[in-house]
């Protein structure tokens, strides 16, 4: 889906007490990354004010059971839930806001359909998957943040968030995100990251990107194994992703790792210039 204004530049990341707002024109929406207890219920009417005032078309919330009733009597619905997200005891709810007509419309819902059916139908492989001849894994450092960048301009021509750039890779390095690589010889083909919430034992593993001519290769199968052991190891407790739903690929990827499927978001996320609905996956480590 072409957006309802779509933009080139980043969303921004900002502030409300000690929860985190990313917005701007680049997804065209407003996302609650995480709620605080002390800032509810005020980021309700909080982030609908800014989403209203700067003219976006979603509002998208991920956010802990006690915020759900606020959020669904502000005219938000649910789009996905996982049980036990936040330490493994408290579900985790992914609510949405449409604020433009053509936004709440999946134009390719038969698609959408397909890639289910056929992930869903797929039986869950056991065993460590092997690496290519020639090819060796790694946990990425700071000093690979340009090969990094490098290999995600290659993959997306734009990105949710500046992956693009080295000092926003080592910044959030910093912060709570583990990346995982793979190389041939000295050239990194293949990438992801786990995004953890250490607070709530949970990690989001994202930013899967394969060089076009190395796909087929069970990198990300290889990749998603190594990341589950290595969050296991610092005590988190539920692993998801949110994986493009037009993607064969990556969905069927989560479903053969025995990640249970919990919802689709309707048109999300911008991922080289369109708006792509995600499947939300999720697994209990």
């Amino acid at each position: 889906m072409k957006g309802c204004g779509v933009g080139t530049m980043s969303d921004q990341v900002e502030k409300f007490g000690n929860s985190v707002i990313q917005h701007g024109t680049a997804n065209d929406r407003a996302y609650v990354m995480k709620i605080d207890p002390q800032d509810y219920p005020q980021i309700v009417d909080y982030v609908v004010a800014l989403a209203e005032t700067k003219g976006y078309s979603k509002i998208f919330v991920k956010s802990p059971s006690f915020a759900r009733s606020g959020f669904l009597e502000k005219g938000f619905v649910e789009e996905a839930k996982i049980p036990n997200l936040f330490r493994g005891e408290d579900e985790g709810y992914f609510f949405s806001r449409f604020l433009c007509e053509p936004r709440r419309t999946e134009q390719q819902s038969k698609l959408v359909a397909e890639i289910l059916q056929t992930a869903e139908k797929k039986p869950v492989v056991t065993g460590e998957p092997a690496l290519p001849e020639g090819c060796h894994f790694s946990t990425m450092r700071k000093q690979d943040t340009e090969d990094m960048a490098e290999l995600y301009k290659a993959v997306f021509a734009s990105y949710p968030f500046p992956i693009h750039d080295p000092a926003y890779l080592v910044q959030t390095m910093d912060e709570n995100l583990i990346y995982f690589g793979i190389r041939r010889g000295d050239e990194l083909i293949a990438l992801s990251s786990a995004e953890i919430d250490f607070e709530g034992q949970n990690a989001e593993m994202t930013d899967f990107a394969t060089l076009p001519e190395c796909r087929g290769l069970g990198l990300a199968t290889f990749l998603l194994e190594q990341m589950e052991g290595g969050v296991g190891k610092i005590g988190i407790k539920t692993a998801y992703t949110i994986a493009r739903s037009y993607s064969f690929g990556m969905n069927l990827t989560f479903a053969k790792h025995g990640y249970i499927f919990s919802g689709t978001l309707v048109n999300n996320t911008q991922i080289s210039g369109d708006l792509e609905s995600m499947n939300v996956w999720y697994k209990p480590l």
